[in-house]
């Protein structure tokens, strides 16, 4: 992408964030908000209303591209099956975080990545509070850019011993026994955290605010934007098997780190 393009589509998220979520957060309705695969899986009017004018942007600004969004993907009107074919591809999360969202707390973000033969080329994640994106593009490093235009490269920070570091470490969805095996083998991190919106906790951990992250459930739009970025800043991530990210991945879970000897380290203390 050319800087041109980079700022075009941070402006077009800001425009979404400032016309179609802001206005919406703590002024939801009760029929506002309902549930999809379950109670622990939101999904509001604001969401619905971000995908769709983030959608039509896009698709004006990069008209041979393709883009699908959470939401679209989960009522069944795109599929994930794109993303191993040939042409770009734009994976979008209208609001991360909409649990968040709804319980009115400000820790949520817009995310975009942009996707081509199954690899990330682009990742934005847009905090609509602060008025900032973090991006990063394929081989160009990691960014904040804050609503002044103004950056600063983002750095994943130094590596520590396993007993230091401190990290999200979403279990949410691991089945059994790998569930309970991980459980009892937290205690070896200094502190185990969740956010409850990957956008955010993958900005922390490109701007080396924590050390590691890990993840079960992969779903391009929650990880696409947020591997890239922690990658272009220095850091190492690889799923449970060693095998790297892609974005077609929707299972076998992520585990990221400082660098590739505190992955395998991490590794061993949660897994071996």
């Amino acid at each position: 992408m050319t800087p041109i393009e980079v700022t075009t589509v941070i402006a077009l998220l800001r425009h979404v964030a400032r016309a179609e979520i802001m206005p919406r957060f703590k002024h939801l309705a009760r029929e506002d908000v309902r549930d999809k695969s379950g109670p622990l899986d939101p999904v509001t009017v604001a969401d619905e209303a971000a995908e769709r004018v983030l959608t039509q942007g896009l698709k004006r600004l990069f008209p041979d591209d393709e883009v699908i969004g959470e939401e679209a993907v989960s009522r069944g009107e795109a599929s994930l099956e794109c993303l191993r074919g040939p042409g770009r591809v734009w994976v979008l999360d209208p609001i991360d975080g909409t649990a968040n969202f709804a319980a009115e707390l400000p820790l949520f973000g817009v995310i975009a990545a942009l996707v081509e033969d199954d690899e990330v080329q682009a990742g934005f994640i847009f905090d609509p509070v602060s008025d900032d994106c973090a991006y990063a593009l394929k081989g160009q490093g990691a960014y904040l850019r804050a609503q002044d235009g103004s950056e600063r490269r983002l750095r994943v920070c130094g590596p520590v011993p396993v007993g230091q570091m401190v990290g999200s470490m979403s279990w949410r969805y691991m089945q059994e026994p790998m569930r309970s095996h991980v459980l009892h083998r937290l205690n070896r991190l200094a502190a185990v955290t969740d956010y409850r919106c990957a956008a955010h906790q993958y900005r922390m951990l490109a701007a080396g605010h924590v050390h590691v992250q890990m993840f079960r459930k992969l779903l391009p739009w929650d990880h696409a934007a947020g591997v890239l970025l922690h990658a272009e800043a220095g850091g190492y991530g690889a799923r449970f098997d060693g095998a790297p990210y892609r974005p077609s991945d929707t299972q076998g879970g992520l585990l990221l780190a400082p660098d590739k000897l505190s992955w395998q380290a991490l590794y061993n203390a949660l897994f071996n």
